[in-house]
């Protein structure tokens, strides 16, 4: 994979990644995470009761929730702010139920106890996979606010959970788009997976021409060796919280 690309990374590479821990002075655990020019302000906090229909349907355990948004000045064209309009738009709130559903992955919610946890990814600077990034941070925020909630005994935490887009262009499979990548893909797909290498969501659209299950395979294949070094930095920063 030796093509030049819009920034000059090799195909498999990923953008340059910098995770600020402890970012907010308020949450459990927060951080600024950076992929590239993406950066996404991330928190985990606890509130001590399960929403209304867990306990109308006497579901054990807790609940793990996410609220997305983007600042108005994220983008190159300022975006409308979601609250003027009084509404969230169709992408906000897919992107929020996603990064939810990739979350509660990562606990034993029956374990994480009578509590609900959210999850809230701030988009301050948009580039490209703000999902991805949001995910990523979010898994570490929230693996970071049990590890100082809990004993090691009790920690509901299971396993670290992240994301990665991938896509095809000009014919050549690609790690990590960035905004002017993803804006031009033939192919463009997001792969959250676990830490084992369990995949949890594999979201992939053919922009142009139809793509064939080879090339599905090479993508996925191509997201794990990125995705394996998203896990190493995200572990090596929650070993020494």
């Amino acid at each position: 994979m030796s093509v030049s690309r819009i920034d000059g990374r090799a195909c498999d590479q990923l953008r340059n990644i910098t995770i600020n821990m402890d970012y907010l002075s308020h949450p459990l655990a927060s951080l600024l995470i950076c992929c590239g020019g993406t950066k996404v302000l991330t928190a985990a906090s606890f509130d001590e009761k399960v929403p209304q229909w867990m306990k109308n349907q006497k579901v054990p355990g807790g609940w793990v929730t996410c609220e997305y948004g983007m600042l108005p000045a994220a983008t190159g064209e300022r975006c409308k702010r979601e609250a003027a309009s009084g509404k969230q738009g169709g992408r906000t709130v897919e992107i929020q139920r996603l990064i939810g559903r990739s979350l509660r992955m990562a606990v034993d919610l029956e374990k994480l106890g009578e509590c609900t946890v959210y999850l809230d990814c701030d988009v301050i600077d948009a580039d490209g996979g703000t999902r991805c990034a949001s995910i990523t941070g979010a898994s570490l925020a929230l693996a970071a606010a049990c590890k100082r909630r809990y004993s090691a005994a009790e920690n509901p935490f299971k396993e670290l959970v992240a994301a990665v887009s991938v896509g095809i262009i000009d014919g050549v499979p690609m790690l990590d788009l960035c905004y002017d990548e993803d804006h031009r893909a033939e192919v463009d797909m997001n792969i959250v997976m676990t830490e084992s290498g369990n995949l949890v969501e594999v979201q992939g659209t053919a922009e142009g021409a139809p793509f064939s299950r080879a090339r599905l395979n090479e993508l996925i294949d191509l997201a794990e060796i990125g995705l394996k070094q998203i896990f190493a930095k995200q572990r090596e920063i929650l070993e020494i919280i």
